[in-house]
């Protein structure tokens, strides 16, 4: 099974695959229901979804990335909650025991994750133990959670695991993502979004 490469920091991440990211950013978008309360991971993709909301969307978004929370701040409709902690540079999000309490009272719709790996058997993961550890958490507060999954992360696992498989209900890929690259996903009776 593949491994996935060495991640790269935030700002280098946002110059790789854009179109991709773009794609899956407004098809998770549209995902989106007026009255939701959402919880929106860190990273490129999700600052792609937050760029791709509606104007007249009204929800709530709860969110660890300054990132999202600064795209989101001129979008009249939409309350955003910012959960603060630690800021962990390398993916300019908020860790730690600070922003773990702080989620135990919230109880979201859905959570779009951001992982670096979708692998069939070996779950979902990413580069860094505590990020996995709060992507957990977040999906834990979630009714259900879909990834956002651009074509460079399927099939590959990272260094930590973040939740099994099992533990999503979806996956937003890009349009040209191949058929055989999803069909064991599908099997295992997951919903598949593919951009436009």
């Amino acid at each position: 099974m593949p491994l996935a490469p060495a991640e790269a920091d935030f700002n280098r991440r946002q110059t790789i695959s854009t179109d991709g990211k773009r794609e899956i950013g407004r098809t998770a978008a549209e995902l989106i229901q007026s009255g939701q309360i959402v919880i929106l991971d860190g990273g490129t993709t999700a600052v792609q979804l937050a760029r791709h909301l509606p104007p007249n969307l009204q929800a709530t978004i709860v969110t660890h990335s300054p990132s999202v929370a600064v795209e989101l701040a001129n979008h009249a409709t939409v309350e955003v909650i910012l959960i603060g902690g630690r800021l962990f540079k390398h993916s300019v999000v908020t860790m730690g025991t600070a922003a773990l309490e702080a989620l135990k009272h919230i109880r979201a719709d859905v959570y779009f994750m951001g992982v670096t790996g979708v692998h069939p058997e070996e779950g979902l993961s990413t580069g860094d133990l505590e990020e996995a550890m709060m992507k957990k958490a977040l999906s834990e507060r979630a009714a259900e959670t879909i990834v956002l999954a651009s074509s460079e992360k399927i099939g590959v696992v990272s260094p930590f695991v973040i939740v099994p498989i099992d533990n999503i209900s979806g996956l937003v890929v890009e349009s040209e993502t191949a058929e055989s690259e999803i069909r064991p996903f599908q099997s295992l009776g997951l919903s598949i979004f593919r951009s436009a």
